[in-house]
This record gives C-alpha cells, structure tokens and sequence, in this order.
C-alpha cells in the first residue's frame, strides 16, 4: 500500500504567489541564485539558498546559511506572505509546458515507506547534499522542496483528481520560463487515501537528496526525543505524485573536454572497434539503442545495440551505461562519471544545439547525444533494485519550489 496523508500547508497567499513560487534551490548555482532574488524579496530562494543574502565568503553550507534560511522564512510568515492552512489537505497541482501537460498531487508521505522501498529509488545520493538538506529541514523546520514521485496510472485516481479540475483553482500563474503552474485544494481526501492504499509502490523520478534528508532528519529527531509517537509530521515528507503516462523525460546528454590523447581518426577508430560508426547522423538518435556523437563539425551515429544485447541487467542496458562501460571509461579514461571534471552534462531542455555550441567554441572536444530514458526503464530498474548511471533522467517541467510546503 501507500499512504498519502493530508497535511496542513505552509503557503504563499495567493495575491503573492507568482512572487514567491521559485525554481528548486538545486537547478541553479550560487551566482544564478542570487540573480533570482535581486531585487526580489520575496522570492522564496531567499530561504531556498539563503547564502545569497551573505557576503560571498561564507560557505553555501556554512551554519550561519540555513539560520539565514529559517530568518527569512519567519520574516515571510511574520509579513503574511506565507499563510499556515487550518485543515489538512492535499494540493492538485498541474504544470503546462507548451502542449505537454501534467496533474499531480502534492500531499505528505510515509518515511516509514521509503525506508522500506516501498517508495523506490533509482540513483545514489551524496552525504554532502544530503548534510545540506537535512540541516536545512531541522533549522528551518520546514520541508520546503518536494520530492517528485511517480506511480503506475490509476483510473480511479484519474477520475477524482479530474473532478477538482472542474472547480475553481487556488493559484494559477505562469513562471518566467513559460510554464503555467496551477492548483486546487482539496479537503475532501478520504476517497483519494483509500486509493493510493492501493497502489503497491511508488518511484522516485526526481529528488532523491530531499527524500533521503526527510529520513535523516526523522531519525534524527526521533533519536533526541524519547516520547516518539510515530504520528508527528517529521514522519512523513512532502512531495508531489505524478502518474506515469503523464510524465514527459528528456535526455541528458553529455560532453567530453578532451580526446584523452587521441587524435580524431584514432579516436573514431578505436570507436569502431566496439561499435558500428557511421557518418552524417541526426543530432537526436532516432532509435533505441543509438547515440549520435558530435566530432569536429560531423554528427556520427553509434549503434550500440550489439552490446547492449549482451547487458545482464536493466541498468546495465541503458544507453548511457553501455556507453560509460565501452567508450567513456576504456577510451575516454573518464573513470567515474560523478567526479570527472572532464565530462559534464546536458539536459535535454537546452537542446543539442548546445552540444554544438560548446564543442564548435572549443569547450569540449566530443559531444554525446542520448536517447531520453523511458519511465518503464526507469521503474523496472527501480523494482530490481539497481542504479541508474548518473544524469541519466531530465524531467521537465521542474517542480515550482513553495507552492506548498510542509511544516514540522
């Protein structure tokens, strides 16, 4: 089963909400971060990343950050920006990017679950990021990004969400980027608990660091507080539920600084050894099992399929798994793909006219096109209980930080 609770949401009123709503804290750098907040007070990356309100010599996760961070919430709760609901309940909320739409629910959710699995992961995390969030949440008291999950359609659910779809909405406004973002509040949550109960897991798609530091901190919690009664709301954590056949992946792409020594014709040679290589590709693989590669001026088509054939396991058929085993690592020499400064990676949002662009620029030297993942993919590696490589999923649109958040 799943629980899905309702929750009492800490929210922008809805006369500020188009002022507040903000990117998440982990799409932009510092630089870009405090360009967001200039001039903006009340945007909510002011407690997002706190640190662009101190001088730039104080560390992103320094102490003095996230006091930084549980001040300006305050000073937004204290100026009525932010408002405490008085009755639990969950949030419909949906996103339109151009013509992709899609309509999630935006509850809190059991961290009993994910410590079990029964909320699913497909990527590693690190202790850095997850230090960072945890200290974030306990300083804060609040949980002020969500998790983006994803669970196997359901008509039923389908069915009650489309009929708060027919009332009136509680925000709807469109984002800088173009990206209209609209929610319903729903009190009313009997019919939609029992129904989730039925779904027998769920997945993350997206957020994984703040799923893992919802976990710490109620462990941490718990541990100091010998009273513990397995009901407080540091036992459950925020995110929004998307179903599947709603959810729209792009490809994260990547590009390589240097040749690791190789000239181009021995580079495409050595290629050639482990895969076919043909020239005048299409910028975007049209099939699975295909990367188009930009060398030089030239988009080059691998096909991969013959090795992936031989992959033993669902991770291990992936796309960019194949191509970190056979030409990333043994002719690239990029060992370890999280900490290699020699590779970096692109989301599918930007394009492969930036793969052009840098490499044509001399920022790089090759530049590797992916096929996007399928959500299948990504839910049968989850139920096996592997790994995805890293930056193997872009989900867009991104999940609008503060539309609601949960407090603790």
């Amino acid at each position: 089963m799943s629980v899905l609770r309702p929750f009492c949401a800490l929210r922008p009123a809805p006369e500020y909400i188009d002022q507040v709503a903000e990117v998440p804290y982990d799409v932009v750098d510092r630089r870009e971060a405090a360009a967001l907040g200039e001039g903006h007070p009340l945007s909510f990356i002011h407690v997002s990343r706190a640190e662009i309100d101190l001088p730039d010599s104080v560390d992103a996760y320094d102490p003095a950050v996230y006091a930084k961070a549980a001040e300006n919430l305050q000073k937004l709760r204290d100026k009525g920006v932010l408002i405490l609901d008085e009755t639990p309940a969950v949030y419909i909320y949906q996103q339109q990017m151009g013509e992709h739409i899609q309509t999630g629910i935006a509850a809190t959710f059991a961290v009993d679950e994910y410590d079990a699995n029964l909320i699913k992961k497909h990527e590693k995390t690190r202790k850095a990021k997850e230090d960072d969030r945890t200290n974030h949440i306990i300083t804060t008291h609040a949980q002020t990004g969500p998790v983006f999950l994803t669970y196997r359609a359901r008509p039923e659910i389908d069915k009650i969400v489309n009929k708060v779809l027919e009332g009136e909405p509680l925000y709807s406004f469109t984002a800088a980027d173009g990206i209209r973002h609209t929610a319903w509040r729903l009190t009313d949550c009997d019919a939609l608990v029992a129904e989730f109960a039925k779904i027998p897991a769920m997945y993350i798609a997206d957020g994984h660091h703040r799923a893992a530091s919802a976990s710490r901190t109620r462990a941490k919690l718990r541990s100091e507080n010998p009273g513990w009664k397995g009901t407080e709301a540091a036992n459950f954590f925020l995110a929004v539920a998307f179903p599947d056949d709603q959810l729209k992946i792009m490809a994260y792409n990547r590009v390589v600084a240097d040749l690791h020594g190789h000239g181009e014709a021995e580079f495409l040679k050595e290629i050639a050894k482990v895969a076919p290589v043909t020239e005048n590709a299409a910028p975007a693989p049209e099939k699975d099992g295909f990367v188009s590669m930009y060398l030089n001026k030239k988009w080059y088509s691998v096909d991969l399929n013959a090795l992936k054939d031989k992959a033993p396991t669902p991770a291990s058929k992936l796309d960019a798994a194949i191509l970190q085993e056979n030409i990333l690592a043994p002719i690239l020499g990029i060992g370890d793909p999280r900490t290699d400064e020699r590779i970096d990676f692109v989301g599918g949002i930007r394009g492969t006219g930036e793969l052009v662009k840098r490499v044509d620029e001399g920022r790089a030297a090759v530049a590797f096109s992916m096929r996007p993942v399928s959500l299948k993919e990504l839910m049968d590696i989850a139920d096996a209980g592997e790994i995805m490589p890293p930056k193997s999923t872009w989900f867009e649109p991104k999940l609008r930080d503060s539309i609601v958040n949960h407090a603790l």
